[in-house]
């Protein structure tokens, strides 16, 4: 079963059990993976779903340090929530370790010296951890690692 059949058939089961917040949420990624779909003409692959869902993480994640400047708990707690039930369908996330782990790795098979070697790791690097990790994370990691 696909990503988005996983969601459609979530998206039933949250409408039985009247679980508002999982059903927006749901609704909102669905509409956000239609979009896609209209705007490429073509059913999305599961790696181009997985996409969509990225980039809706992200939202949430920027959302949550935003309200959380404008000291808006109630939108944060409710941004978390959403955060919750679209990372219930992403990959496992990577630890902090597990990309530092990985980026030196990288950082040694692309012969990295220096902060101008950042684009070299990141481009080969930020591929292999897309949906596992996020990139502000990886990017944080990677420049530590350089400036070393």
């Amino acid at each position: 079963m696909g990503l988005s059949d996983q969601m459609m058939a979530d998206q039933k089961v949250a409408m039985r059990n009247h679980q508002e917040i999982r059903l927006s949420t749901i609704r909102m990624a669905r509409a956000a993976i239609i979009n896609e779909q209209i705007e490429k003409r073509r059913p999305l692959e599961e790696a181009e779903v997985l996409s969509v869902l990225v980039r809706q993480v992200k939202q949430r994640r920027e959302s949550i340090e935003e309200f959380g400047k404008g000291n808006r708990p109630d939108l944060v707690a409710k941004e978390q929530a959403e955060m919750e039930v679209l990372l219930g369908y992403m990959p496992q996330q990577m630890t902090r370790e597990e990309i530092e782990q990985r980026a030196r790795a990288t950082v040694q098979q692309v012969g990295a010296t220096g902060p101008n070697d950042f684009g070299k790791v990141m481009s080969k690097l930020a591929p292999e951890l897309k949906g596992r990790a996020d990139g502000k994370v990886i990017s944080e990691v990677v420049r530590g690692l350089l400036q070393k």
